[in-house]
């Protein structure tokens, strides 16, 4: 068998085992697509997601009026609880995805029909600003070519096996994912117990490292890699552990930092309350101290999606 006819194979046995399990959310514009994960719960991405009741449309053709069990907006997923009968469950992969993995990628945009296309995964460890500027980190980028609606909805396995969440489309070509791995599976089902997502909060806002470069280049003092305290919630745990505006932070919990992202990652595998080491530069002096993260304030989930503010961590 040929390449064409397996893939023609594959692509209809996904169309009948996984796709049924692809569902709409929203009865206008914006609107997205979602996934039954449970019985009774879909999951789908917190920016569909516009009032407490969304309406979700599955593949048969059925609509039914869902609630919002529970919104994380920051790292943009929801989880809506709504009667399921009728619908498979995803069942998720084992395994990561790898650069060049084929995959699936499936929606129903509002629920105008089901969508499914073939690609490839295009890129890993990709960051991105998700709803209000909030830092998504860990993504992978796959090349299947979905229409605007297709947030929230899946990217499979040739098996149908459910391998990442689409959740925000990068110009005409490209969709960057959520990796669906255990991490993911753990915060999905918390959400679906109505558990809110707790997340580490330092109370910085940061300039990138080439333009902390430039500025202290400008000033005469030695190039270093970091990031640059540019804002600062001085009743915050970086402010009450003395960082200041101004301050290059270099290291964070042993983990060296030349951007955002990399303090994002270093953050996320701690939790309120930790203690986290940082070490940094306050004009040419070396300094250390050591933070208790507080928890980062999560914002109502359906107003001010539009709303535009400096990312902190």
């Amino acid at each position: 068998m040929g390449f064409a006819a397996e893939l023609a194979e594959a692509a209809a046995a996904v169309r009948d085992g996984a796709l049924p399990a692809v569902v709409g959310i929203g009865n206008r514009w914006p609107s997205g697509s979602g996934i039954v994960f449970g019985e009774g719960l879909v999951v789908t991405s917190a920016h569909n997601v516009h009032s407490a009741t969304p309406e979700v449309h599955f593949a048969d053709g059925s609509r039914r009026e869902a609630t919002a069990v529970t919104v994380d907006f920051a790292g943009d997923l929801a989880v809506l609880k709504v009667p399921t009968e009728g619908a498979p469950l995803m069942k998720w992969a084992k395994g990561d995805p790898q650069l060049g993995t084929p995959i699936f990628a499936a929606a129903n945009p509002g629920g105008r029909g089901l969508r499914l296309s073939f690609g490839v995964v295009s890129a890993q460890e990709r960051d991105f600003r998700g709803p209000g500027g909030h830092p998504i980190t860990d993504s992978f980028e796959h090349t299947a070519p979905l229409p605007h609606g297709s947030s929230g909805g899946p990217v499979l396995t040739l098996s149908g096996e459910l391998l990442g969440i689409n959740t925000r489309r990068l110009g005409e070509g490209f969709y960057a994912a959520l990796q669906a791995d255990e991490a993911l599976l753990a915060r999905v089902e918390a959400l679906g117990k109505g558990e809110a997502v707790a997340r580490p909060y330092l109370g910085v806002g940061l300039l990138p490292g080439e333009v902390a470069r430039r500025l202290r280049s400008a000033v005469g003092l030695p190039e270093r890699n970091g990031v640059l305290v540019q804002h600062l919630d001085e009743e915050g745990p970086a402010g009450r552990a003395g960082v200041l505006k101004g301050d290059l932070l270099t290291k964070a919990g042993g983990a060296e930092l030349s951007k955002a992202s990399d303090l994002h990652r270093a953050l996320a595998s701690s939790q309120p309350g930790d203690q986290i080491h940082l070490e940094l530069v306050r004009g040419a002096e070396e300094r250390q101290l050591e933070v208790t993260l507080g928890t980062a304030p999560e914002p109502e989930a359906w107003e001010g999606h539009g709303r535009r503010h400096h990312p902190r961590r």
